[in-house]
């Protein structure tokens, strides 16, 4: 049984930001931090199933893809990437890049890589606050300029890069192209409403992400029975010692009280698949004769 206020660590990179207000107070100074990660609090405390992330960009990342379990493993890696964007905020103009505009044999994406037209290929599009985007393992990406999004994933940092802009870093042709499924991506699918509190973004085998959203001065206990992540993005309140926007709490198989604030409070919540029915949400009400009586917000059986 677990109850954390987040570690925060930031990760310094070249298409990072100086500026990361409101969602942080960490300072960049002439160093640009690109990825504030998540961690348990306790040194000792086992790594958690999911990493949570904020990502910063005032350059576009590099076009890269991500290995499955599969292939994770089979090179000696403990798991896959599968990971799902929230967009926080977006520049006019503001663009990601979701698989490839069309099909490419191996041989073709090994061209495309090594002269660098890998970059005229991808399929970009346009994002907006509040847009969900779920990025299965192997499909190849790249996040734009102009953006901050949360980021939830499988425990994993491994990344293979196509394209890196001119950075001089290194590429991994190889690795790509076994990990890569080199078509479109897949359909997205639209967010759903599971009820008055709870938005289901993003819906896969191994995580689900849900958006909540909490009336003002109301009070909930979040019921987890494995890990949960909850990160404040808007309003504010009170969840564990986190009151402001971009903080964290990492929650296992334990109640975690939940207070919204004077104008209310909105929060992500994610946890690991494949059962869909691990948290619920109870509200609780002033104790007053006549009035209804707590009701839980369950999730139902829903994942594709």
């Amino acid at each position: 049984m677990s109850i954390e206020r987040a570690i925060v660590e930031a990760r310094r990179k070249p298409w990072g930001s100086r500026n990361l207000l409101p969602w942080s107070d960490i300072a960049a100074s002439d160093d640009p931090i690109g990825e504030l990660w998540f961690r348990r609090a306790g040194a000792t405390s086992p790594e958690s199933v999911l990493l949570l992330k904020l990502l910063f960009t005032t350059e576009p990342l590099s076009i890269q893809v991500h290995p499955d379990d599969t292939f994770a493993r089979s090179i000696g890696l403990a798991n896959g990437k599968t990971e799902a964007w929230y967009i926080l905020s977006a520049a006019p103009g503001a663009r990601v890049a979701i698989g490839l505009k069309r099909w490419l044999s191996s041989a073709e994406l090994r061209t495309a890589i090594t002269d660098g037209s890998i970059g005229d290929l991808v399929q970009w599009r346009p994002v907006h606050c509040g847009d969900a985007i779920f990025v299965p393992a192997g499909t190849i990406h790249a996040i734009g300029a102009g953006i901050v999004l949360a980021e939830i994933q499988q425990h994993s940092d491994a990344s293979f890069r196509l394209f890196d802009y001119g950075r001089q870093r290194e590429l991994h042709p190889d690795n790509a192209v076994a990990a890569a499924k080199a078509a479109p991506a897949p359909r997205q699918w639209p967010s759903r409403k599971l009820n008055e509190t709870r938005t289901a973004l993003v819906t896969s085998a191994h995580f689900f992400l849900e958006k909540i959203d909490l009336v003002a001065g109301s009070v909930w206990t979040l019921d987890a029975r494995n890990e949960a992540w909850i990160v404040l993005i808007k309003g504010q309140g009170q969840i564990a010692a986190a009151t402001m926007s971009g903080q964290a709490v990492f929650i296992e198989a334990d109640q975690l009280r939940i207070e919204a604030g004077p104008d209310g409070l909105t929060a992500l919540l994610a946890y690991p698949g494949p059962d869909a029915d691990s948290v619920a949400l109870v509200e609780h009400y002033p104790d007053m004769p006549g009035h209804p009586r707590p009701k839980t917000e369950e999730l139902q059986t829903w994942w594709r």
